[in-house]
């Protein structure tokens, strides 16, 4: 019994080694990192071609979800949690929520955009965007390695309450603000 344990161990082993020759590591990471990656642009082709508002809404959250995957693979874990607790969870069950309390006659084809002008118009600008974003992406140095910036949400959480203190209460008094004029605004104006 000892031998086939032994004799199995050695056979792992060679397989092991012959892996990280192959550079196999590398090809998983590689591998994952597009299936995220191919999760968030089906997401979004699905937001901008879908007929059907409610399906564009649900490809956006698909969306949202494999960017917060990217996120989390790129040790970005604050960011990650943040996309799907944000923008995965409240943002996209607010915008279902919404689409499903207008009222349509035809849900079928309730998607505005889909005019040839409307189509030509987010290909423009998306094509200029696609061009910008290549300039940047051949014009930066690139890193082989990541940094290793340790915690993240402790670095983050030592900027917001340090350096950026100021930034962060604004912000926060100008989404307390926003709050208070769509709760005025949901209200109407003519109730007291």
């Amino acid at each position: 019994m000892n031998d086939l344990i032994l004799s199995l161990h050695r056979l792992i082993d060679m397989g092991m080694t012959m892996a990280e020759e192959l550079g196999t590591p590398e090809i998983i990471l590689a591998a994952v990192f597009y299936v995220f990656a191919g999760i968030s642009v089906l997401g979004a082709l699905g937001v901008v071609l879908g007929r059907n508002i409610v399906h564009s809404a649900l490809c956006l959250t698909a969306s949202f979800i494999g960017i917060g995957c990217l996120y989390i693979f790129l040790s970005a874990d604050f960011l990650g949690a943040v996309q799907f607790l944000v923008y995965g969870g409240a943002v996209a069950i607010l915008i279902v929520m919404a689409i499903m309390l207008t009222r349509r006659e035809d849900m079928a084809h309730s998607n505005p955009s889909r005019s040839i002008p409307h189509q030509l118009a987010a290909l423009v600008v998306a094509g200029m965007f696609l061009l910008a974003m290549a300039a940047v992406a051949l014009m930066s140095p690139f890193q082989t390695a990541p940094a290793d910036i340790g915690d993240t949400v402790t670095g983050i959480a030592d900027l917001m309450l340090t350096k950026y203190v100021l930034p962060f209460e604004i912000v926060a008094v100008l989404l307390l603000i926003a709050m208070i004029g769509a709760i005025i605004l949901a209200k109407g104006v003519d109730e007291s």
